[in-house]
């Protein structure tokens, strides 16, 4: 997805987003870079998040395995770049 935030601000979101799910859908920090994050469930789920400059928004791109529903309700709370959801 395209959001107007700048990448740190969606990793700082993504930090208490995740930690303030359910035990059964939340992840905590585990590995932390200027352009990326990953998140570990407390089940071993692993939550691969990035962060990439584009045209004057910031591209966000995410993979999990069982996580899915978490990721999605997460980019459902970032504004879009464009207007909607790509």
């Amino acid at each position: 997805m395209l959001t107007t935030l700048s990448g740190d601000e969606v990793i700082a979101r993504a930090k208490v987003f995740f930690a303030e799910r359910n035990p059964l859908s939340s992840a905590f920090l585990e590995h932390e870079g200027p352009t990326h994050a990953t998140f570990r469930g407390q089940g071993g789920e692993e939550i691969a998040m990035a962060v990439v400059a584009a045209d004057g928004a910031t591209r966000v791109r995410a993979s999990t395995l069982l996580l899915d529903q978490a990721i999605g309700r997460f980019f459902s709370t970032l504004p879009c770049a464009d207007g909607v959801l790509s």
